[in-house]
């Protein structure tokens, strides 16, 4: 949904998309999604991806200069500014300022102070689709995990779970809206457990004769 704002903005033209891919696992971090389904996920999108490549459990200073490397290719290329979907966590806000301005690029949150209730609403009545990858059963039951993001989802989210998942409950793969130029057509997969997390594999759909049509 941040994107799709940024997208309709005409101050900004989006050239990129930005995430870091744990090595060894080909997956992104936290989330836990295929390489393969984030290549997908973009070329539906119209976007390149561009990679920042941690390690396991990586500390933070080696997240912190692999990040700052990525951030200095993008400068090198004009880049003004980084867009982020964070909503309501001002310290998160806060660190993404400060590491950009050392670099003298400037941080855009195109939802912030958006109440996640209606944000919740606005994705489903946009027609976003997404899948949950990723719960914290300490959060959230696990019984959530692989569970499409529709109506039903949200009215039956606990009392204390943020709707849009701010506060870490549960992470998301999204896979239609109105920023996809065709859906990316997945299936869920095996549900394992692992770093106190609770994970649901997403798989590309066997199904279709392609996940992505190509112009």
């Amino acid at each position: 949904m941040a994107l799709h704002s940024l997208l309709q903005n005409p101050e900004f033209q989006v050239i990129a998309l930005l995430t870091t891919v744990t090595e060894g696992f080909d997956r992104i971090s936290m989330h836990g999604v295929r390489r393969e389904l984030l290549y997908r996920q973009a070329e539906c999108i119209d976007l390149p991806v561009e990679e920042v490549v941690i390690p396991p459990q990586c500390v933070n200073a080696i997240y912190e200069s692999r990040m700052a490397e990525a951030v200095l290719r993008f400068r090198d290329r004009g880049v003004k500014h980084f867009g982020f979907g964070d909503i309501f966590l001002r310290d998160l806000r806060k660190y993404r300022e400060e590491k950009l301005m050392h670099e003298s690029m400037t941080a855009l949150f195109p939802l912030w102070d958006t109440d996640t209730q209606e944000l919740a609403w606005r994705f489903v009545e946009q027609g976003f689709r997404a899948i949950t990858v990723c719960v914290d059963p300490s959060k959230l039951d696990k019984s959530f995990v692989g569970r499409e993001l529709n109506s039903a989802f949200f009215q039956e989210l606990p009392a204390g779970v943020d709707p849009c998942g701010e506060n870490g409950e549960f992470h998301t793969f999204v896979h239609d809206g109105p920023i996809f130029r065709t859906p990316v057509r997945v299936r869920t997969g095996e549900v394992a457990e692992r770093d106190s997390f609770v994970f649901c594999d997403l798989l590309p759909d066997e199904q279709g004769e392609t996940l992505c049509a190509t112009k």
